[in-house]
């Protein structure tokens, strides 16, 4: 079993100061939670950068997953920032099953 934070757009990164040594992963949420389809929050990419400095600072191996409009444009943001972990649905999803694997193929920039 893992242990992990959400952390909302209105979070901020300092929120785990007390907390970061106990867990595992760090969910960067980068839409208000609710519904699927919302446009990526851009400011998240900072928050990405403020949780993997604090990870690399400390040492430590904590993941870092990012949930809420990614796509095959902000993927690769999400990952130079630091992310570790995306969650795609909407990207891998649209167009249907025959969409599925080209989708997800750029997704991975490939």
């Amino acid at each position: 079993k893992k242990a992990g934070i959400a952390l909302n757009p209105a979070t901020p990164a300092k929120m785990l100061d007390y907390l970061i040594e106990e867990i595992d992963l760090v969910l960067v949420m980068s839409v208000n939670p609710g519904f699927g389809g919302q446009s990526f929050i851009t400011s998240q990419l900072k928050k990405i950068e403020a949780v993997r400095q604090m990870i690399d600072k400390r040492g430590l191996n904590v993941l870092i997953e990012v949930d809420g409009g990614v796509t095959s444009e902000t993927a690769p943001q999400c990952v130079s920032a630091g992310a570790d972990v995306l969650v795609a649905g909407s990207a891998t999803f649209k167009g249907g099953p025959d969409r599925y694997a080209a989708n997800i193929r750029a997704l991975k920039g490939e």
